[in-house]
């Protein structure tokens, strides 16, 4: 059993912690939050151990693993204290306020040896998995152009004061929901090298971006479109889709369904030339414990695994984590 604690007990640390005490091979050692009304409830209710002063749970319940669910300006400073106290560290995208910060955390946890992992999501959904085994197959020839998108209702009118609207807290299109999308790319194709121009356009918000228009340039010299905006009503839910065209052949992938057209499959199996179409459902792994979609499970079972030495380290790690960050920096650059 890994003993596992929570610091931060809001919508995504409930989501976090009601994955982890249904996993098998998790103890949940510890809650912390500031909320005295939120304590008082998972004590009476879940039974859980709680604390205001995430160190003392520290070191009272001695957790080896804590999984991070609070804002990200809290980010730096819990983090950094964790790694130095040898914990492994689960925390929630994005990353860091600043790639500076987040260059020094991801050197302390290689230097302390400790398992690292952020909270993008996308990476264990069946279909974007798929659409990194294809690129890396080589099947599409050289790639020479790709568009990421993501467009949703979550900011539909003016007047909406929460961390969202606020830049100090991580909120704002760019950092809350464009990073996942950035994330995806930089993992499917290449890190993002350089930014050739942004648009950052306020539709609701006082201050902060509810849309995100960008022309990416990544290490490997291809060069695509960013697209988010999540004040986009004609969207049931936020939707996210990669694109991706090569010389022999296309892919157009949201979280639901891949399509893929090939000229030559070569020696792929599980595919035919022209158009070919794959489902979640088929690409989907399943989990002990189902809440919200199979990858928020998957992410966490993956984390205590590595934890427990029997996956590597190499998903979601800091260090890509910062790759994100790095190329948010970028956009905010170019859009000035």
């Amino acid at each position: 059993m890994i003993k596992v604690a929570l610091i931060g007990a809001g919508k995504m640390g409930l989501s976090h912690l009601s994955i982890l005490g249904a996993h098998p091979n998790v103890e949940v050692v510890g809650v912390c939050d500031t909320s005295k009304m939120v304590n008082d409830f998972l004590t009476k209710h879940g039974g859980f151990n709680c604390f205001t002063d995430y160190k003392k749970m520290i070191r009272e319940a001695k957790p080896e693993a804590v999984v991070v669910a609070v804002p990200t300006k809290f980010h730096y400073p819990i983090i950094k204290d964790l790694l130095e106290s040898n914990v492994h560290v689960f925390a929630e995208k994005p990353f860091c306020l600043t790639s500076v910060q987040g260059e020094e955390l991801v050197k302390l946890a290689q230097k302390q040896g400790v398992v690292n992992q952020i909270g993008y999501h996308n990476k264990f959904i069946g279909t974007f998995s798929e659409v990194k085994k294809l690129v890396k197959s080589g099947v599409l020839g050289k790639i020479h152009h790709f568009v990421g998108e993501s467009y949703g209702p979550v900011v539909i009118k003016a007047k909406q004061e929460t961390w969202r609207s606020d830049p100090s807290e991580g909120g704002g299109c760019l950092l809350d929901y464009a990073s996942h999308v950035i994330d995806l790319i930089n993992d499917i194709l290449s890190p993002v090298s350089s930014v050739e121009g942004s648009v950052l356009d306020s539709i609701y918000s006082n201050n902060v971006e509810d849309a995100v228009y960008s022309l990416l340039k990544l290490s490997d010299g291809v060069k695509g479109v960013l697209s988010v905006n999540w004040s986009d009503e004609t969207y049931r839910k936020m939707s996210t889709t990669v694109t991706i065209i090569g010389t022999q052949g296309k892919i157009v992938s949201d979280a639901n369904e891949l399509k893929v057209f090939l000229k030559d499959t070569g020696s792929l199996t599980g595919y035919s030339t022209g158009w070919n179409v794959k489902y979640i459902t088929d690409l989907t792994d399943q989990v002990d414990f189902y809440l919200r979609g199979e990858e928020y499970s998957a992410q966490l079972d993956y984390f205590v695994k590595a934890v427990a030495k029997t996956v590597p380290n190499t998903i979601n790690t800091f260090q890509s984590a910062w790759y994100t960050d790095k190329a948010i920096e970028l956009i905010k650059q170019s859009a000035k």
